[in-house]
């Protein structure tokens, strides 16, 4: 669907002047835009000081990052019916700002602008402010995360997506501006528009031309239905093997022959790289599957070029272990600081499938490392996982894991030192904002080096344990801990670890226990032990999955009997009746502008990808054949996106692979 000429003439009259660059936590370009530690620390004692002053909605809800703005002078509300109510009663436009907890953006955002008393008092006064954790409610974050990118799109304003995200709504909820993080005033930051520019405008926009906007929102509404709804499937009856290997041949030509990864640019080194686990899932699945002979020695190479090169770099965390969830080059070596839980729930299970296909040492290494992160500084009493450590501690990014080589040789002393330096390579010139050092490794460690330095990690850990740590964000997500159950399972069968087998299984027993109601419904959050909100598509997707690798570790028919009774209230729930495949919302589900269905896998996989896994799992499990059917109906569910663009969704194409063999 195109813009009417009208759509694009309002935009020209009335916003053109608000199409900047925006910056947010994806950015490739953040050192550009980075405070100084004064600044950092100013903002953290105003918001201390504002605690004191200031409370709003927010203040009765459980999200750690909806309680971190309970106390700005923006009166915020949740996304709710009865904010969008007030918004409607009051005839003002909706200010939606969504982010998470661990977003270094975001905080930045918030101490610039939303305890900044003027701005938030013109907010107050023209605007209901609404605010969203992404990561309870991925619904909401989808749709307008969609609307962002159309609108970037149709305007042409070359800025992309990521978080803060803000946006600018109608009273009935339909987006018509947007963009991500903004400095408070003009001049803040270079040439880039102050935020308070941006919602004067706006509001000048509401008031004069409210017929315009209204027609604004409409289209982009209707544009982003049509990229979320989902295409219906093409007539395709059968799977292709040519989606598979078309999308090989995708990931060859953008991998990085250096330093492995995907999205390779060589003109753009600074450009971030992502770990991207399903796409090395596939590389597995196509190592299994394939015969002897040059696209499969592609495949492994592409798989064991990255593995080594992420484990190697800044991104995997070589003294508490886990992975960062990013790298701002290249390279693996600077991160982006914070630790999510679904990249390391993803990048277990992937290492340990690696290490059963080719068992290399540091394969191994790097799953230890990481469940133990999990293990000590993840997981709740009760057994579930924790959702997310933050980027920042003390208002500064990356400032817990950052170390000065003469810190470091005072811990170790001289001779320590000097094998940790050499291996670290702080040797080398300061690698994170040219005075720090983020450890990273020159080349894998063999046994006898890695036993040596023991002791020196072990040191520098406790030293910085001893730190201001980051936040930690509390919440317990049933899909992110079934793709930890997941990892920890897989772990558990490759290298015969009873005890990696137990965390998952007291992890599951706790999802279906404390996460699902008397009616078998899960829960999508449990935050210091309540329970709440509708669980959507991923959840029950990916919790199924790690009850699946519970049984594949085991072969306990508890494991098993637990996955079939939660996939048929799935089906009940989200199955499309009508095309096939699953809708990401329950069918039950509260109403929003678009009801989405994607089979697109990202830095997560996608709920109906992995749901095709399953069923296949099932029915060989249960030698009950309408799971398999069920299974070819999802996939060909997505035939016109494998059709047009495959490598979107390396998952499916897992499914696609087993099917036809």
């Amino acid at each position: 669907m195109k813009p009417s000429p009208g759509y694009l003439c309002f935009i020209r009259t009335f916003l053109m002047p608000l199409l900047i660059l925006a910056v947010g936590c994806s950015s490739p370009n953040e050192d550009l835009v980075k405070t100084s530690q004064a600044q950092e620390q100013a903002a953290e004692k105003s918001l201390d000081e504002d605690a004191k002053k200031h409370t709003n909605a927010l203040a009765k809800e459980s999200s750690p990052y909806l309680l971190m703005h309970a106390h700005n002078p923006v009166n915020w509300y949740p996304w709710s019916e009865e904010s969008l109510q007030k918004a409607r009663d009051e005839g003002k436009p909706i200010f939606l700002s969504v982010g998470y907890s661990s977003c270094h953006w975001c905080h930045v955002m918030e101490r610039e602008s939303f305890l900044d008393e003027e701005i938030a008092s013109f907010l107050n006064e023209n605007f209901i402010c609404i605010k969203v954790d992404r990561e309870e409610r991925p619904d909401v974050d989808q749709i307008y995360m969609e609307s962002l990118n159309v609108y970037n799109q149709l305007t042409r304003n070359g800025q992309g997506g990521g978080w803060p995200l803000s946006m600018f709504l109608t009273s009935e909820g339909k987006p018509f501006f947007g963009g991500t993080y903004f400095p408070a005033r003009d001049g803040d930051r270079g040439v880039r528009v102050g935020f308070l520019s941006v919602v004067k405008r706006i509001r000048d926009s509401w008031n004069d031309n409210r017929d315009g906007v209204t027609k604004m929102a409409d289209q982009l509404t209707e544009i982003t239905r049509s990229q979320l709804e989902g295409s219906p499937p093409l007539a395709a009856k059968k799977i292709k093997g040519s989606w598979t290997k078309r999308a090989l041949q995708q990931l060859k030509r953008s991998f990085d022959p250096e330093w492995g990864g995907f999205g390779f640019v060589a003109a753009t080194p600074d450009r971030p790289k992502f770990p991207e686990p399903s796409n090395l899932l596939l590389l597995q699945e196509w190592i299994r599957q394939q015969p002897d002979g040059e696209e499969k020695e592609n495949a492994k190479n592409m798989l064991a070029k990255t593995l080594s090169k992420m484990a190697l770099g800044g991104m995997y965390d070589h003294l508490g272990g886990g992975f960062h969830r990013y790298s701002v080059d290249r390279f693996w070596a600077i991160p982006h600081f914070e630790k999510m839980l679904y990249d390391n729930g993803q990048l277990a299970s992937v290492y340990a499938e690696a290490y059963k296909l080719d068992p290399k040492p540091e394969y191994k290494r790097t799953v230890e490392g990481l469940l133990a992160f999990v293990e000590r500084e993840m997981t709740s009493p009760e057994g579930g996982f924790y959702s997310a450590l933050d980027a920042e501690s003390e208002g500064v990014e990356g400032k817990f894991y950052r170390w000065e080589k003469d810190e470091v040789q005072k811990i170790l002393g001289d001779d320590a030192f000097k094998l940790f330096a050499e291996t670290y390579r702080l040797n080398e010139a300061p690698n994170f904002e040219s005075e720090y050092y983020a450890p990273q490794l020159k080349s894998a460690l063999d046994a006898e080096t890695d036993a040596k330095l023991v002791d020196s990690r072990k040191k520098l850990f406790d030293v910085r344990a001893k730190r201001p740590r980051p936040l930690l964000d509390n919440k317990i997500l049933t899909g992110w801990n079934g793709m930890m159950i997941r990892g920890f399972a897989d772990a558990g069968r490759v290298f015969e670890n009873a005890h990696y087998v137990d965390v998952a299984s007291r992890a599951a027993d706790f999802a279906l226990t404390k996460l699902t109601d008397e009616e078998g419904r899960l829960w999508r959050t449990n935050t210091d032990g309540e329970s709440k909100l509708n669980a959507y598509l991923e959840d029950y997707a990916c919790l199924i999955e790690g009850l699946l690798a519970l049984h594949k570790a085991t072969d306990d028919k508890k494991w098993i009997d637990a996955a079939v009774k939660l996939q048929a209230k799935q089906d009940e729930l989200f199955w499309d009746e009508k095309n096939g495949g699953y809708f990401y919302t329950s069918k039950d589900h509260e109403t929003l502008i678009i009801r989405t269905k994607r089979a697109a896998d990202g830095a997560q996989p996608s709920g109906s990808s992995v749901s095709a896994n399953n069923l296949i799992y099932l029915a060989n499990a249960t030698k009950d054949d309408s799971f398999k059917d069920k299974a070819l109906a999802t996939v060909l569910s997505a035939s016109g996106l494998m059709d047009k663009y495959p490598t979107i969704a390396p998952r499916m194409l897992i499914a696609a692979l087993k099917l036809k063999k």
